[in-house]
């Protein structure tokens, strides 16, 4: 349930109603936005009524249910987009994000050579996977602490943030200590152990897509995190499996207004494990940035011809640098392309 205030009303009112649904069993979300303030209930809302909810106070403009399962990370909750700061880099509310790295830490030299290469060319963030979930056990599993080592000596020489996947919940307090963002990879999208450790942290989360996962799924995974009192989730649309096998995997560009509409999280997308194609990686990264997407993940790698994990995909520093340049040209022809996604509820009730 969603409590819509009326604009003026006091900070001691709406610290009083607080405290009457918290005395009720209810966890209250305030959300204060410059012309508007919500008080967001989560809990079991079904015994109030919307006549009940409404006497409790003359500063109560709109009482709303929310339809949806997910609360926290209902645009309902918090109709503003959210931004998310890593290491004062802001991922969301109209910025425009690049991360780009190796699919693996392979040596020191490999990932300080491609680091200062994305960097000179735009990118904000440095990935790289130091652990290596595949889908052979024969394949490169990742150079592991070893490679956690390197990716912060990366960030020391370069300043850029880092992100690794992490890939159980033993292993969370270990990574976190290192990098500065928690990737959760597609096939853990939906291990909830995971989601709950991860969101007892206080690092940004970034979530992919299963690759079967529906939109709804993947922001109850959020929500998940949310629910443990980590806010900073960062969706990635990485693609999804279908019946189609030129392509890795199919990129949804659907779900990246969709997610908007529903969710006020932001939403990056991985155009490297979509295509699985380098030569596809450009026009699907122009794509989702021309459809509102906040960001990118790109796979790059200096010599993708000998890289261990994912060289088919990955671009080389050159082509980075000209897919930058060709999708901050895209950003600039709709700069408001990040704040069009307001569900009608919201909208109607005057809160933009």
């Amino acid at each position: 349930m969603v409590i819509v205030m009326k604009p003026g009303a006091p900070q001691s009112e709406m610290e009083k109603l607080s405290k009457k649904f918290e005395s009720m069993g209810l966890s209250v979300h305030p959300t204060i936005g410059e012309n508007y303030s919500i008080l967001g209930l989560v809990g079991d809302t079904q015994l109030l009524t919307e006549s009940e909810v409404a006497a409790s106070s003359s500063y109560i403009d709109r009482i709303i249910r929310v339809q949806h399962p997910f609360k926290l990370a209902s645009r309902l909750f918090h109709p503003e987009d959210s931004v998310i700061d890593v290491e004062g880099v802001k991922i969301g509310g109209g910025n425009l994000t690049f991360i780009a790295g190796p699919c693996a830490v392979e040596s020191r030299d490999q990932v300080f050579a491609i680091a200062e290469q994305v960097k000179a060319s735009g990118a904000h963030m440095l990935r790289g996977g130091a652990y290596k979930p595949r889908t052979s056990p024969y394949s490169f599993q990742g150079l592991q602490e070893e490679g956690l080592q390197i990716l912060k000596e990366a960030k020391e020489k370069t300043g850029m943030p880092i992100v690794t996947e992490i890939i159980t919940p033993d292993l969370v307090e270990l990574v976190a200590d290192y990098v500065d963002v928690l990737q959760v990879g597609a096939r853990n999208m939906q291990n909830f152990s995971l989601l709950r450790t991860v969101g007892q942290t206080n690092k940004p989360i970034l979530l992919k897509r299963g690759m079967s996962a529906t939109i709804e799924e993947l922001i109850m995974a959020a929500e998940y995190i949310m629910s443990e009192g980590n806010p900073n989730v960062i969706l990635c649309e990485r693609g999804i499996r279908t019946f189609e096998t030129y392509t890795r995997n199919t990129l949804d560009i659907s779900a990246i207004p969709a997610i908007k509409e529903l969710c006020h999280l932001p939403v990056i997308v991985d155009p490297s494990h979509a295509a699985g194609r380098w030569h596809m990686v450009e026009p699907l990264a122009k794509a989702a940035i021309a459809a509102g997407a906040d960001g990118l993940i790109v796979e790059v790698h200096h010599k993708p011809d000998e890289a261990l994990s994912d060289g088919a995909q990955s671009l080389k520093p050159e082509k980075f640098n000209r897919l930058i340049s060709a999708v901050r040209q895209i950003a600039a022809i709709d700069e408001d392309v990040h704040h069009r996604h307001v569900p009608a509820q919201v909208r109607d009730n005057g809160l933009r």
